[in-house]
């Protein structure tokens, strides 16, 4: 058993389920195809939910899920079953507040996409191997 909490992907897909951005920290999803049909499928169990003016929190394929969604954009954190929730939604937190200075308020998918090298480099920082 793990003792030290851990974080298995952060995800920032559009209003459409495609990514714009990802990071996996566990090999739960070993291929690509395997991630893109993960990102599909919690992006259509979510996007029926009001997660707009805060977190909402899923379990999804014996994974907790906690989600943001902000304009055109949809943040995901996700973590075992076993993970404290208030933990992965800390993270999610910190994810968007550090996209939301980096793009100086405009949280869209465009803006994203034009700093998508800052997203990354946020991506990488924010969790040290997960």
């Amino acid at each position: 058993m793990d003792l030290c909490p851990s974080v298995k992907n952060i995800l920032l897909l559009d209003s459409e389920g495609k990514r714009v951005a990802a990071k996996y920290y566990s090999e739960d999803w070993p291929s690509n195809s395997a991630r893109e049909s993960f990102e599909k499928a919690v992006f259509t169990k979510t996007q029926k939910t009001n997660a707009r003016s805060e977190a909402e929190i899923a379990m999804f394929e014996n994974n907790i899920v906690v989600y943001k969604f902000v304009q055109d954009l949809h943040f995901y954190v996700t973590g075992g079953e076993d993970e404290n929730e208030l933990i992965l939604a800390t993270v999610l937190q910190g994810f968007f507040d550090a996209v939301d200075i980096l793009l100086r308020g405009n949280v869209e998918k465009r803006e994203a996409l034009e700093n998508l090298d800052l997203i990354l480099l946020c991506l990488d920082e924010i969790s040290d191997g997960g």
